[in-house]
């Protein structure tokens, strides 16, 4: 009966996608021709691939059997996977005729992009046949970062959900999942050196609960406080769930770039490690999910950099993308005042300002990182130019200019002054991209006509815009649906944007390609936002 059901879904999604575009591509391609005609077949799909595409055969199967269909190697193949190293990275050509689909690329990557737009591509008529429009496409990615950030520290999720954002972020092309796994209100990655992580720190007794309601005098929307619950929460991931998880996101072509943050937003760490804090109080992990205290890592005791450069060792072993983020965001400088320790480092390494001090603190997480083969990331604050307190000066000291640079907050002028200081950065504006925004604030067409590429910078420059990130901050999403709700359908946006150069942009094609993922995201259970907006 499950199986029945399926089919009967599949049938719909497919049937409303051909009522009303040929094309339901999302992202769409960079140039493609459009022909005269069908590819068609039942459900076996014979693919001939060279060796060094081989590898993909197991991932591809395993999709394309979700819509029931076999894809099964053939020296034989009416789908012919060629090597072309004349092509990008990320690239594939696709030539759809009615008796063959010739797919290029130079990267088991590119390929399996391919597969992605054939997946998108396919429909099924009213005789039991799929078939495939006739195109020529040739594709590569505007940027090389296209990111969702998932905040699994403030609300945990579990394995089951990570593994279908994954699935969805494959099917959109999108490359890196950001994974933030540490707040003040949880910690969610087993570290063996130091179990009470997990074993308080993953936990809290009490959650103040974060909604979306109208001003009664304005009718704005603002974030308020709407209760607490009063129920023990919480969760982590063990190393054999990482290990598992890389490995699923891997196959889809996906590195993971883990959070771990410091040295604010550290209560949950300091509630197992009292001695981590300047104050050195017991606490408990934050019933709080959104705002900024004043506790904060000592960064004057080295006893905490050897915990810190201890936990990123074992951080280091579990992700193999090799780019490590440490947060670094609104940091109060309160708790570093008036300690003998802090004013004692301050001057033997002539640190003028507080600012001064917290690149102090990146920097030798970034010497550290180097030595690990890593590079670190780091919201911008860690530039030192943007403070929780704004009577605070500038940073005279210089982050080390390895540093990726996660922009987040700020005027423009500052994501500028990033790019033009030399920094690789991202974009990942809160009012431009944070999924946490309610949809009648972040619509689908404002997350889709944004530009990550500032006004004013030179070519060169805009080399430096590694790409875009969109956030799903957990202080409103306690619970799944509410995750994939705030997530669907502007993940498809924001894809398109990454992915798609605005000269090849259409909102309403776009909004077309949405409806056949709709009809998609049924069949695997995922919940979506279902207005207009």
């Amino acid at each position: 009966m499950k199986k029945i059901i399926s089919i009967l879904c599949l049938l719909l999604w497919t049937a409303n996608a051909y009522s009303q575009t040929r094309f339901p591509i999302i992202p769409f391609p960079n140039k493609m021709v459009e022909g005269i005609g069908n590819f068609e077949f039942k459900t076996q799909l014979l693919v001939s691939l060279p060796v060094v595409f081989k590898p993909e055969i197991g991932i591809l199967k395993s999709l394309f059997q979700e819509d029931f269909i076999q894809l099964i190697p053939s020296e034989k193949g009416k789908v012919v996977v060629k090597l072309n190293q004349k092509i990008s990275n990320e690239g594939y050509t696709l030539d759809v005729n009615p008796d063959k689909i010739t797919i290029q690329a130079a990267t088991t990557t590119g390929c399996f992009y391919a597969f992605q737009t054939i997946r998108q591509l396919m429909k099924m008529d009213g005789l039991g046949n799929y078939t495939i429009p006739t195109c020529q496409i040739e594709d590569e990615p505007a940027f090389s970062w296209r990111a969702y950030m998932l905040d699994d520290a403030k609300n945990f999720q579990g394995k089951e959900v990570v593994e279908k954002i994954l699935d969805q972020m494959a099917l959109l092309k999108m490359n890196v999942f950001h994974w933030h796994l540490t707040e003040d209100s949880g910690w969610r990655i087993a570290i063996d050196k130091y179990p009470l992580l997990t074993q308080v720190g993953a936990w809290r007794d009490s959650t103040l609960l974060i909604g979306w309601k109208p001003d009664p005098k304005t009718g704005e929307l603002k974030r308020q406080n709407t209760g607490w619950d009063t129920e023990l929460r919480g969760g982590f991931y063990t190393k054999n769930d990482i290990r598992e998880i890389v490995l699923y996101a891997s196959k889809r072509h996906i590195q993971i770039v883990p959070e771990i943050d410091m040295p604010g937003h550290s209560i949950a760490a300091i509630a197992a490690y009292p001695w981590l804090s300047a104050s050195g109080k017991q606490i408990k992990v934050s019933s709080k999910n959104i705002g900024v205290t004043d506790v904060a890592l000592n960064i004057a005791d080295e006893k905490v950099y050897e915990f810190i450069e201890n936990v990123l060792g074992e951080v280091v072993e579990l992700f193999p993308s090799k780019i490590i983020h440490i947060g670094g965001d609104e940091v109060k400088f309160d708790s570093w005042k008036n300690r003998k320790d802090v004013n004692e480092i301050m001057a033997k390494n002539n640190l003028k300002n507080f600012s001064d001090l917290h690149i102090y603190f990146s920097n030798r997480i970034s010497k550290y990182l180097k030595s690990k083969g890593c590079r670190m990331m780091g919201w911008n604050e860690i530039l030192g130019n943007i403070h929780e307190d704004k009577s605070e000066a500038k940073a005279n000291l210089v982050l080390d200019h390895h540093t990726i640079i996660d922009y987040w907050r700020g005027d423009t002028l500052l994501f500028k002054q990033a790019i033009e200081q030399g920094y690789d950065v991202v974009y990942n504006k809160g009012s431009d991209t944070y999924l946490s925004l309610p949809i009648e604030v972040l619509t689908l067409s404002k997350s889709y006509h944004f530009s990550p590429i500032p006004k004013g910078i030179s070519v060169d420059q805009k080399k430096q815009v590694l790409g875009l990130s969109v956030s799903m901050w957990g202080a409103i999403t306690p619970k799944v649906l509410d995750v994939y709700q705030v997530t669907f359908p502007r993940i498809a946006a924001f894809a398109e944007v990454a992915w798609t150069r605005e000269e090849s942009k259409n909102y309403a094609r776009f909004t077309e390609g949405v409806a056949k993922l709709k009809r998609h995201w049924d069949r695997k259970g995922i919940y979506y936002y279902e207005g207009t907006k």
